[in-house]
């Protein structure tokens, strides 16, 4: 138990430090690119602790998969309510820029904070890991340069995997988007854990490069490239796929509905009414 007391300390204080970014940002709007980078530090400093308890936990600190699952949907769901349209993952970023909803130095900057955030949390988290503050850790610091690679399965599958469920969760997300927070924010934090527990015998189901980034191209066991088609290529392409789907054009890319017409469009907004 003293383990995972250490561990809530350890979310707590990053929920702290997002908090505090978030209300010093709303002084300076302009700057607003800075909150995804303490979105995307939340997320990997919050994971890898949480990997922690997956693979050490269980057997060093008698804590069962119920638990681990839990505390995965609570940080979920913390970090959406907390961080609010701020999502740290470069590929709902770069969708909003397909929608035509953020110019290309705005993306550019967010994806460049996220990429940054992601990497500050590894730093975070293994300095954290080296106090040692519980035998979990100090096993942990241990094991760090063997961590286990999340990557389970060979490069297409993992592609596949990816894919398959950025394009599953972007789909719900653009039918969430207009929805209140009350509904959007909890289905949004079930859905992730749900398909990252339902993925974790293939690639863990990220879904976000620079999470991916944070928590596993560090590992041994493959190559950067396979890392990147997997993890980089697999969500994006699952994204783009889903704006297809969804809106039936890529708003950035094509001018013209390719999917469903006009008439199409008006008949299934009027039956809504």
């Amino acid at each position: 138990m003293s383990g995972l007391n250490a561990s809530l300390g350890y979310f707590v204080a990053a929920v702290i430090f997002v908090v505090t970014v978030k209300i010093l940002l709303k002084k300076w709007p302009r700057f607003s690119f800075i909150l995804e980078f303490a979105s995307s530090f939340m997320l990997v400093a919050c994971w890898l602790e949480v990997q922690t308890i997956v693979e050490i936990g269980q057997w060093a600190g008698g804590l069962g998969p119920d638990v681990t699952v839990t505390i995965l949907f609570v940080m979920m769901l913390t970090h959406g309510v907390i961080c609010g349209t701020a999502s740290g993952n470069p590929s709902l970023t770069l969708m909003k820029f397909l929608q035509l909803e953020a110019p290309i130095l705005s993306t550019v900057l967010a994806v460049a904070a996220q990429f940054a955030g992601a990497h500050l949390g590894l730093i975070v988290a293994q300095y954290y890991w080296s106090l040692e503050l519980t035998d979990m850790h100090m096993i942990k610091n241990l094991m760090y340069g063997q961590c286990s690679t999340s990557l389970m399965v060979s490069m297409p599958q993992g592609f596949f995997t990816e894919s398959t469920c950025a394009l599953i969760f972007c789909l719900i997300y653009l039918k969430l988007s207009r929805r209140s927070a009350f509904i959007r924010v909890p289905l949004i934090a079930l859905l992730l854990t749900f398909l990252s527990y339902t993925a974790r015998q293939y690639t863990s189901a990220f879904m976000n490069p620079s999470l991916a980034y944070g928590l596993t191209f560090h590992c041994p066991g493959n190559t950067f490239t396979q890392y990147a088609v997997v993890y980089w290529l697999g969500p994006l392409t699952g994204m783009m796929v889903a704006l297809l789907l969804y809106v039936g054009h890529i708003p950035r890319i094509f001018a013209k509905n390719l999917l469903y017409s006009q008439k199409t469009r008006f008949k299934g907004k009027s039956s809504v009414y």
